[in-house]
């Protein structure tokens, strides 16, 4: 059975006092909850990364670094491997972000390596696609992610991919306000489960859980999650608020 998700991505946001504040209001409030239906990930910067694993403590909380390297180790000044996440208690990471595509230049091709890396360190990647919007006016947005997914993703083997959490992004929707149709959403994550099963078969994409990442707020959460295939979010901005982001995780409730 594939998990729900709701990761929050904190981006370069939040000191690190004010990152531990965040997550000690976030525990209370689901404290308050019978019951959560989905799996909490908050995505922090790095150097929260420690100080974040033991600030959730027991709770359900899971921790996910915004990068890592594409190399193990060695002379890289300012780089972070996945080895050190995996040594704070991180269990995710986020890789493949459009903002890291698009800032930083980060490839296909960069972004295989960093896969690896972060399996080879029991790190769940929470792994971004997306086409940009003249993509999706020329309406190759199918052609782009599927060419996301093979370049990055598919000389995994089996048991590996199985591993992976996919977060489609139209970058188009991100920190835009605009937000992918309910419908829009469906369609492109159906996509994205096909082509899984096209290489993998049926069982394996059945069980890949696919996050929306687009401008995810909690006045549209519900009908974006009710889509058979969207299995959760990736959620920017209204992570960075308790009372924005709370509501989200309640859409599985």
């Amino acid at each position: 059975m594939r998990k729900n998700i709701v990761a929050g991505n904190w981006k370069m946001n939040k000191n690190l006092q004010e990152g531990l504040a965040l997550i000690d209001a976030l525990k209370v409030a689901l404290a308050d909850r019978d019951k959560v239906n989905c799996d909490v990930v908050l995505g922090t910067p790095f150097i929260h990364l420690a100080n974040a694993v033991a600030a959730v403590g027991d709770k359900k909380i899971g921790i996910a670094a915004q990068n890592c390297a594409d190399k193990a180790s060695g002379a890289y000044t300012g780089e972070i491997s996945a080895a050190m996440i995996a040594s704070t208690g991180a269990k995710y990471v986020i890789l493949g972000h459009s903002e890291r595509r698009t800032y930083y230049g980060e490839t296909d091709a960069t972004l295989k390596e960093k896969v690896v890396l972060a399996l080879a360190n029991e790190l769940t990647p929470i792994f971004c696609i997306g086409e940009v919007l003249e993509e999706r006016e020329a309406n190759k947005q199918e052609a782009v992610v599927k060419s996301q997914i093979e370049n990055a993703l598919f000389t995994l083997s089996a048991q590996d991919f199985s591993k992976i959490v996919l977060a489609y992004e139209p970058v188009w929707a991100i920190g835009t306000g605009k937000t992918a149709t309910s419908a829009q959403a469906q369609e492109m994550h159906a996509f994205i489960r096909k082509t899984v099963a096209e290489k993998y078969g049926k069982e394996i994409a059945d069980n890949t859980s696919i996050l929306y990442g687009g401008s995810c707020n909690a006045s549209n959460a519900k009908e974006l999650f009710s889509n058979p295939d969207v299995d959760g979010g990736l959620i920017g901005g209204a992570s960075l608020e308790v009372d924005k982001f709370t509501p989200i995780i309640d859409a599985f409730n």
